[in-house]
């Protein structure tokens, strides 16, 4: 008998947790982005974001996006643009502070979006990886 009880028990303490949790789950679901809508759900219904009281004191990792992106400058390319690569030292080639910290001219041969860009040397040799605009900066002669 007893472990007909220890069993029931058991039921009963997952749908107690289920039951508890179930509040929490639906509060994160309806305050998280969607990446489909790129809004929340309480935001489409509401028409504001939701504030939650730990925002108050700690800042959410959205108010910290925003106050971040408020700062960042993109980086915009076109066809012709002469650029500079930031180098990745490798260990065998290191030479601290004295080593190159960026490699180049080169020319962009083609833009794409999301800051993807593939580029030719000065000699017109093309470089078929992408390189990532982030790891670049304009070259001015």
């Amino acid at each position: 008998m007893n472990g007909a009880v220890e069993a029931a028990n058991k039921n009963i303490k997952k749908i107690i947790e289920k039951m508890t949790m179930l509040p929490f789950a639906l509060l994160a679901y309806r305050t998280s982005i969607h990446l489909s809508i790129e809004a929340t759900p309480y935001s489409l219904v509401y028409g504001m974001e939701a504030v939650l009281p730990i925002e108050v004191e700690i800042p959410s990792i959205r108010r910290m996006a925003r106050a971040f992106n408020k700062r960042v400058c993109p980086r915009e390319f076109s066809l012709g643009d002469l650029f500079l690569r930031k180098v990745l030292h490798i260990a065998s080639d290191y030479r601290g502070k004295f080593a190159y910290k960026y490699d180049g001219p080169f020319i962009v041969k083609e833009v794409f979006d999301g800051g993807t860009i593939i580029f030719n040397d000065m000699d017109g040799n093309k470089n078929t990886l992408p390189v990532n605009a982030d790891d670049l900066k304009k070259y001015y002669p």
